[in-house]
């Protein structure tokens, strides 16, 4: 059961790029989503804005370009920005803000501040993100975090699977951040059996991989 806003209730602006606006008041996150799955469903527009005005932070879904924003105005303001690869990704993104609002989004995936980084390939975004991870501590929460979102342990408890029964031109960008992060973390990384999908990415299990991605289950 999602934890109640308090205080309660709380308001969003919902808008499209098609000029439609809804506001609600809503008790808890659950029932934001719910509200706006049906705003987001119900309608074909470029863009999708949710706006908490007291918070002073908006999150903006943009499907036809394959990015999501996330804005504060803050002092200084500040905003990032989300190449999205998959289309079942707006949605839980739209859940996480309403539990959190804009931090709820930090691991949610690869953001960059401008968003004609988003322009450069899926491999150079990887790497870009893997170069920024110095300490082991950090590419442990990378790996588990992309781990969490896409994988499983193989039912043997030898393995960490990711990007579960996903093609190799899925997650391209994940992916390029993951693998120079195993290297990294000298954790070793397996052939997939026969039958795999060719996306996935095996590795064998390591007592700090098993910690860190159990805060993650």
């Amino acid at each position: 059961m999602a934890r109640p806003y308090r205080p309660g209730p709380k308001q969003f602006v919902f808008t499209a790029g098609d000029g439609t606006a809804q506001h609600v008041s809503v008790g808890d996150p659950q029932e934001a989503y719910v509200a706006f799955s049906a705003f987001f469903r119900g309608r074909e527009s470029d863009t999708y804005t949710i706006r908490d005005e007291p918070a002073r932070q908006s999150l903006v879904l943009m499907p036809r370009l394959g990015v999501i924003s996330r804005i504060e105005d803050a002092d200084p303001p500040r905003s990032a920005h989300l190449r999205i690869d998959r289309a079942n990704r707006y949605l839980p993104s739209a859940m996480l803000f309403f539990e959190n609002g804009y931090r709820g989004l930090d691991h949610f995936g690869q953001w960059f501040p401008d968003l004609a980084d988003l322009d450069a390939s899926p491999e150079t975004r990887g790497a870009a993100r893997a170069a920024t991870i110095t300490t082991q501590a950090a590419a442990l929460e990378e790996v588990a975090r992309i781990w969490a979102d896409s994988g499983y342990v193989d039912p043997s408890d030898q393995y960490y699977v990711f990007f579960d029964s996903h093609d190799v031109d899925d997650d391209r960008a994940e992916r390029a951040t993951l693998l120079p992060l195993i290297e990294l973390l000298g954790l070793e990384r397996v052939d997939a059996p026969a039958g795999a999908a060719g996306g996935e990415v095996w590795v064998r299990t390591d007592p700090r991989l098993v910690a860190e991605c159990a805060r993650w289950s």
